[in-house]
């Protein structure tokens, strides 16, 4: 017997469920399917929302030929044969997993589906911003599709019991019933082996009513996270930026979705180094020590227990107050050097290792720090193409406050160093 998830596949637009966005009235894949018309496309979306489905109910509507090929093992020979020998008619060439395809054979498509010899349908789980060529990408049509909410899941649910390819005979609880939903996660295809084996297992016991327990069974609840698609870019990024939105309660959801969707621990501590540097900085120097004491902890501990350093750095990071200015003050050095190649160092700074270098200037004039009170004195550190130009502005948050007051104390009588108020001091180069 086919499996449930196959028998259970929509045959018309009506009957498929989700992705509104798509397939309402007046969107286009419905207005495309109504009209019989078609152009090169890419369906791009997490497993078990529908590529395949709303693909093939679309190209098939169009009446012409088509050929259908996966791209886990066709080969440039398969995808020349598929598009030749059709006498001047377009052919429809649907495209199942284009990202399985390497460079040299999505480039074997791009004259034919310029010249419109070939219109092009295909899907992919993969961000087609990195794993399609830009060339074909350019020629496609690309439509996101969503996870399936949970009430989608229940009316897929609800039909597998009441439609003669489905269960019949058998039904659930509601417990069961909204566990399955759970579970699935946003795929309709894990639903329906959910239901199978939930199914198979009932009658194994000689009964038809499906239990929670049978669900449990029948599959380990799941989190949605593939380390090697959109789900780990996405992830990650609400994590950093939840932490750089100090919110601690967003921030540690994410970390446990990565944790438990299997993220290596140690990408997720050099992220929160990287964040401390970035996104706190001077407002708390600590926060770095955190970050990378939390580091350290996941390296000698490991999971489960290295979770709990982690989500205290986490914490700690959110709770933070925040600065970015010495990551805006290292770009603006950074475009600085580039705009002054040449700089050359003041000859009182430098450093006079031989006689010939005392006798030329090297080190005159230099004064010591240490000799003077407060172990400060005025003198000037940049070369002289640079005398006005101001790197750092100190932010106004939590220990950067003190190093902004302190630094105006020290450096009020030099033109370019916080005279007045250093948000009305704009850097400049």
């Amino acid at each position: 017997m086919r499996p449930l998830s196959v028998r259970m596949r929509p045959r018309a637009m009506e009957e498929v469920v989700g992705q509104e966005h798509l397939i309402g009235e007046g969107k286009p894949l419905r207005v495309m399917y109504e009209r019989g018309r078609l152009f090169s496309m890419l369906f791009w979306g997490p497993p078990g929302c529908g590529k395949t489905t709303l693909a093939r109910l679309v190209v098939r509507r169009s009446g012409l030929p088509v050929v259908e090929l996966s791209g886990v093992d066709a080969s440039v020979k398969d995808l020349r044969k598929a598009t030749t020998g059709y006498m001047g008619k377009p052919v429809v060439l649907f495209l199942d997993e284009i990202h399985r395809l390497n460079r040299s054979q999505q480039a074997a498509l791009l004259r034919d589906v310029e010249e419109g010899r070939v219109i092009l349908v295909a899907a992919t789980t993969e961000n087609p911003s990195f794993e399609v060529i830009s060339p074909l990408l350019s020629r496609m049509v690309v439509y996101r599709l969503e996870p399936l909410r949970p009430e989608h899941l229940r009316i897929l649910l609800e039909r597998v019991f009441s439609s003669p390819e489905g269960l019949p005979g058998f039904d659930m609880d509601e417990e069961a019933k909204e566990l399955a939903v759970a579970m699935a996660g946003g795929d309709a295809r894990v639903l329906y082996n959910l239901l199978e084996i939930a199914s198979a297992l009932a009658e194994s016991r000689g009964e038809r009513r499906i239990t929670a327990e049978d669900i449990k069974v029948a599959g380990a609840r799941r989190t949605r996270y593939d380390k090697g698609r959109d789900e780990h870019y996405d992830t990650v990024s609400a994590y950093v930026k939840a932490i750089r939105g100090s919110d601690p309660d967003a921030a540690l959801v994410y970390l446990a979705k990565m944790l438990e969707g299997g993220e290596d621990p140690i990408f997720i501590a050099r992220r929160l180094v990287i964040h401390a540097a970035e996104d706190i900085g001077m407002a708390d120097p600590t926060a770095l020590l955190v970050a990378v004491a939390a580091y350290h902890a996941v390296q000698l501990v490991g999971l489960p227990e290295g979770a709990i350093p982690l989500a205290e750095a986490t914490v700690y990071l959110a709770a933070a107050p925040k600065s970015n200015s010495v990551y805006r003050a290292l770009k603006r050095a950074r475009e600085v050097v580039k705009k002054h190649p040449t700089l050359t160092v003041p000859l009182h700074l430098r450093n006079p290792a031989t006689r010939l270098m005392e006798e030329m200037g090297y080190g005159k004039g230099y004064r010591y720090p240490h000799d003077y009170p407060g172990n400060f004195v005025l003198q000037d550190y940049l070369p002289k193409e640079l005398r006005n130009v101001r790197i750092y502005v100190p932010g106004d948050e939590g220990y950067e406050r003190r190093v902004r007051e302190r630094l105006r104390r020290w450096w009020r009588n030099f033109k370019r160093h916080y005279k007045g108020d250093d948000h009305e001091n704009k850097p400049s180069n």
